[in-house]
């Protein structure tokens, strides 16, 4: 009931002009609705330079992302790590991010592709559109002179060698290396750096002086000529399948001369080699290393190295070790590492659980599509995402990501352009696009969940998240 002063407020307005001011209901309204009403509301965004990624379905603000630009302030690494299962858009967002990235002069992109069909790898179709020849690893072809890289070429250093050396064994052998064997290994490896001049150093010539040491190897250590053949034995015989195996070809002769390392794009196809065979992380440490010594160099060029499949490297901790000396040195040369793997657990259950959270300590960005439930909770734990992330991400539908940079934590929708679209879908189910009407419908779905998980954990901000539990 109106009080004695506010009727006579309300008759004297009746009088002066002829109506009565009404009661107004409570406004009621979503957080989304507020958010896109009041922006500054809404989730800090990652600065307005860099390449599109897409669409923050919560806000519909666009998305734009570039380790480069972050990097220093935002970013204290410009590593990035991709998650999801197969089918969700990681291939297509991969692609799509490094064309655009290509579009600033001073951005180059080497890609190992480990994956294919119809006999070349994924990145073959946009390579050509480039004008780029992928530079294929292929064991029966390297017999015909097909692409070789020499561990011991040259342009790597010394020590650099006999730690890819110590690797291609280890991970072949699945263990390290005991103090023996490592010291047959290194006389043979100085032998051979001080006696072969007139041309390059190959495997085959660390084999051959593995087999037949020297008499001064067993003098200098004051031990019998015999032992030193024993030590190294059993590394010889590992080597042997690199020079006279089912690696043959691809690692036992000098580097090829003509590869391109200027070139905007540089893809390796590794899609010849069994994914599951030791023999995929032996040939990306190979390539790794050869890389760090002859593509990276200390200019104002900023480099990506993206690496599929790369549970490969994460999970050995023979290769994991040597691709952190990479990632260690890249932030000061420029270097931006993008692992893609299916599900996290593949890399921190393993053997090199302490090497891959090494690794993943130092990826500062992280994607993660679709998982299931109880993997998107255990992705979520290591990772430290909130828990309204973790909620959705089991709901998440292709091409609609969780983005954490840095704790900054995004929704977003990954757009491709009609240019974009023939070149970067290898998946024919992806193609079959219901249109426009339909990615719309999926992102609103996807914006409404994320609301109703957030609205359900009030304590935890939208666009930030704990620190990341990985040690």
């Amino acid at each position: 009931m109106l009080d004695p002063l506010t009727s006579i407020s309300n008759a004297f307005t009746s009088f002066l002009f002829g109506k009565v001011e009404t009661t107004r209901l409570p406004v009621r309204t979503s957080t989304g609705q507020a958010q896109a009403v009041y922006l500054p509301t809404a989730a800090p965004g990652l600065g307005d330079s860099g390449v599109i990624i897409g669409r923050e379905v919560y806000s519909g603000k666009g998305y734009i992302y570039d380790p480069f630009q972050l990097y220093g302030q935002q970013l204290p690494a410009p590593h990035w790590l991709v998650l999801g299962e197969s089918g969700n858009g990681k291939s297509a967002l991969e692609k799509t991010y490094v064309l655009r990235q290509l579009r600033f002069r001073d951005r180059q992109v080497v890609v190992l592709d480990a994956q294919g069909e119809d006999g070349v790898g994924e990145w073959n179709l946009i390579a050509q559109q480039l004008g780029i020849t992928p530079i294929r690893l292929d064991p029966m072809a390297a017999l015909d002179g097909g692409i070789r890289l020499n561990p011991l070429d040259p342009s790597i250093t010394s020590t650099g060698q006999l730690a890819l050396l110590r690797t291609i064994i280890e991970v072949a052998m699945g263990r390290g290396l005991d103090e023996r064997s490592g010291f047959a290994l290194k006389v043979a490896h100085a032998y051979v750096n001080e006696s072969v001049t007139d041309r390059q150093p190959v495997l085959t010539d660390i084999v051959e002086q593995l087999r037949h040491p020297e008499a001064e190897s067993a003098e200098s250590m004051n031990v019998d000529i015999d032992d030193v053949r024993a030590w190294g034995l059993d590394v010889a015989l590992v080597l042997d399948r690199l020079v006279d195996g089912d690696l043959r070809g691809m690692f036992d002769g000098p580097t090829t001369a003509g590869i391109d390392l200027d070139a905007p794009l540089i893809v390796f196809d590794l899609s010849h080699i069994d994914r599951n065979s030791i023999a995929m992380p032996i040939l990306m440490a190979i390539v790794g290393v050869w890389l760090e010594h002859t593509w990276i160099r200390p200019d104002r060029k900023k480099r990506i190295f993206l690496v599929e499949e790369a549970w490969h490297i994460i999970n050995s901790p023979f290769v994991a070790q040597l691709f952190q000396r990479l990632l260690k040195f890249g932030r000061r040369l420029g270097l931006s590492f993008v692992a893609v793997v299916h599900h996290l657990s593949d890399v921190v259950d393993g053997a090199a659980a302490k090497e891959a959270a090494a690794i993943l300590k130092m990826a500062s960005t992280r994607t993660i599509y679709a998982q299931k439930s109880d993997e998107a909770r255990a992705t979520g734990r290591v990772l430290g995402l909130p828990r309204w992330a973790m909620e959705i991400i089991p709901t998440l539908t292709p091409g609609i990501a969780v983005w954490d940079v840095n704790g900054n934590v995004q929704v977003v929708k990954h757009l491709i352009t009609d240019v974009e679209r023939p070149l970067v879908y290898t998946d024919r189910a992806m193609t079959e696009d219901g249109g426009p009407d339909r990615d719309l419908l999926a992102e609103a779905a996807a914006a409404e969940r994320a609301a109703a998980a957030m609205e359900r954990y009030p304590d935890e901000a939208y666009g930030s998240s704990p620190r990341s539990t990985v040690a």
